[in-house]
């Protein structure tokens, strides 16, 4: 089993696909905007590579030496190291800064760079859960870390120069996994920084940040970047509960979850339950309870208060927890010894107690369970769109994996507790969650497509990775969002959908930009020369040009405002230019599934290429109603290939100007 399971997960093979037609990343740079790399970390030797001395020509990076940092420590896979603090200086004049260098001192900048382009590391796992065979996505591509995070703060300007930094050394793809939140695009670090990127052609991949449904926009809603959603996969860390001792003719077992990070058993012990103990809520009560035991705790729907309860008492054997929906919870740790399972599972446990003259029970923890559960599903906490500061380009563009995800971490870092006694990492890998995690994962994705076609813009491999994502989980129903009550998810959650790299290497057709697109559209949004210039940094561009809020983009997003009486209709009109770069003599009609109550038209109706690398373009025209309810409508145009090779799908969405709000 491979530890990090997620290439798996995404159908990422060996012998056939994306990753041997890129060669595994080889020769692509990928630059980390985060907290610093521990370079002593397995995933960042260059055991193994093909090209252990020469670098690509074009790389004019370099290590940066500083406190426990020398250049020694890069090599032929972290072939760059820098570090970025004028800012936090500035900000704090008489500062004196824990880790002066790019050494890592959080873990988040070794997660996330060894996420997106790892080295094979065995034996990996999070205290025996995951075990396995850890790698990145782009296993074979180069990695360059810039440090703009410290512990004493993260200011704009670090941000700014150290992606302005990573342009001019020479990388492929940028990998930010941070952001700033509710502010303009002029005002945005990264919006500025990864301006300049994209017309250098670099992809700019970013997260959408972690606020779920808690009232905040996302943040890198920006129209030049690709900003990625965080989903849930079908990997569960799990512990075993077997009913009854091996002297009894038949034993029950149920494998709920837990993260309990001991290599330990609770063998053979008395279960404990009676209506007053088993609400789990009182440390004086459990205290006085029998000396030895398995506590039953009902399901109170305060599950992190009994846990918490759980973790005082000294004189208990163990938990057994409860949820009418254990998947919900995505269990970052577990301090004591315990283990949820659902309240089908605790009746059962309960009929038993009730049965038994000694009820008896022993779990065993440390277990990983794949492909047991519906997959992939929009995790609670991302956050949604529309993107704030520039609402008509629909964000975010993808999801990727990102709950629970196993990578690198710094050794001297606490990953866990027992108790009230933290632990440090077992084996220099931890298990977390978050876009953070998401954002590596379409980084290396975006590197495998750069390295299989160099020829392709920024916009272009965006587009091949938008097009080809599924919208379906693994049970081909519509993927579900853990936020809303396992309700369909809408793309302001997910985007276009689940990542499938593979698909993504032949989109078909692909949807192109420009940087006068973009300034385009910045030129219909009512900012001023100078802060249209803020953002370009150049003098050569200007609005003579039409400005259009219409982006050549593969989405559509219509709104409309919710007080306004209901049933007015509305007419939002996008025009599109598609690329061939698919083989010659391709023929595509469309197919449009419309969102309920909404009229789409689309002309022509089928487009026709001779060759590659040849556009046409076409119309769309969405007419929908003011919905008082407020509502959120979404459906699809699909170009599919008359052969059925290709299938390019492009989500619509029709909302109200609060949505997200």
């Amino acid at each position: 089993m491979d530890t990090t399971y997620t290439p798996e997960f995404m159908s990422l093979n060996p012998t056939t696909g994306l990753w041997p037609a890129s060669k595994f990343g080889e020769d692509v740079i990928i630059g980390v905007i985060d907290t610093g790399i521990w370079p002593e970390s397995p995933s960042f030797s260059d055991h193994g590579m093909m090209y252990t001395s020469k670098l690509p020509s074009k790389w004019k990076g370099t290590c940066q030496e500083g406190q426990d940092f020398n250049s020694s420590l890069c090599n032929s896979k972290l072939i760059g190291a820098r570090y970025f603090d004028k800012g936090v200086k500035a900000a704090n004049p008489n500062v004196t800064l824990t880790m002066n260098s790019a050494r890592d001192t959080q873990g988040h900048g070794t997660h996330t760079s060894s996420t997106a382009a790892g080295n094979y590391v065995e034996g990996a796992s999070y205290f025996g859960y995951a075990n396995g065979v850890a790698r990145g996505m782009a296993p074979r591509a180069r990695v360059a870390m810039y440090k703009v995070i410290w512990d004493e703060g993260r200011y704009a300007s670090d941000v700014l120069a150290g992606m302005d930094q990573a342009v001019a050394d020479g990388v492929d793809i940028i990998s930010i996994s941070m952001g700033f939140d509710e502010v303009p695009l002029y005002e945005d670090p990264v919006a500025i920084a990864s301006f300049g990127a994209m017309e250098k052609g670099i992809l700019v991949s970013s997260s959408a940040g972690n606020v779920g449904l808690r009232g905040g926009p996302l943040h890198n809603g920006i129209p030049w970047v690709l900003t990625v959603a965080a989903g849930n996969f079908d990997r569960t860390y799990a512990a075993s509960l077997t009913l009854g001792d091996n002297k009894e003719k038949e034993q029950h077992v149920i494998v709920g979850r837990s993260m309990f990070p001991l290599n330990a058993w609770v063998k053979d012990e008395t279960l404990i339950y009676n209506k007053t103990l088993s609400k789990c809520d009182s440390l004086k009560l459990l205290s006085e309870a029998p000396p030895r035991g398995i506590i039953v705790c009902d399901d109170t729907g305060f599950l992190d208060d009994q846990m918490d309860v759980i973790d005082s008492v000294t004189n208990l054997a163990g938990a057994i927890f409860a949820s009418t929906d254990p998947s919900r919870f995505d269990l970052e740790s577990m301090s004591c010894p315990g283990v949820l399972i659902s309240t089908t599972e605790l009746d059962t446990v309960i009929d038993y107690i009730k049965s038994s003259d000694n009820p008896t029970a022993t779990i065993k923890f440390q277990q990983t369970v794949t492909g047991k559960e519906v997959a992939s599903s929009v995790a609670d906490y991302t956050s949604r769109g529309p993107s704030p500061n520039c609402p008509a380009v629909l964000k975010p563009d993808v999801m990727a994996p990102g709950s629970l995800v196993l990578a690198s971490w710094i050794p001297n870092g606490y990953t866990a507790t027992v108790g009230t006694n933290t632990l440090l990492s077992s084996e220099g890998f931890h298990l977390i969650s978050g876009t953070s995690m998401a954002c590596p994962h379409a980084s290396g994705v975006a590197a495998l497509l750069r390295g299989a076609h160099r020829e392709w813009s920024h916009a272009a491999i965006r587009s091949a990775m938008m097009t080809t994502a599924n919208e379906l989980d693994s049970s081909m129903m519509a993927i579900k969002d853990v936020g809303r009550n396992f309700t369909a998810a809408s793309p302001l959650a997910m985007g276009a959908g689940h990542v499938v790299p593979n698909k993504a290497m032949d989109p078909g057709l692909v949807y192109d930009a420009a940087p006068q697109d973009y300034v385009s559209l910045l030129c219909s949004m009512n900012f001023t020369r100078n802060q249209i210039m803020t953002i370009t940094r150049s003098n050569g561009y200007d609005c003579s040009e039409s400005s259009s809020l219409d982006l050549n983009y593969p989405s559509f997003v219509a709104f409309y405002d919710k007080n306004v009486t209901t049933g007015v209709m509305l007419t939002h009109r996008f025009r599109r230019v598609v690329t061939n770069v698919g083989g010659a003599g391709a023929r595509y009609e469309v197919k449009v599934v419309a969102p309920e109550g909404v009229k789409v038209t689309v002309w022509p109706k089928s487009l026709a290429f001779e060759k590659k690398n040849e556009q046409r373009d076409y119309n769309v025209e969405i007419v929908y109603p003011s919905d008082g309810k407020g509502r959120v409508l979404y459906g699809s145009i699909v170009w599919v290939e008359e052969s059925g090779k290709h299938a390019v799908r492009s989500p619509i969405v029709v909302a109200p100007t609060s949505a997200g709000k």
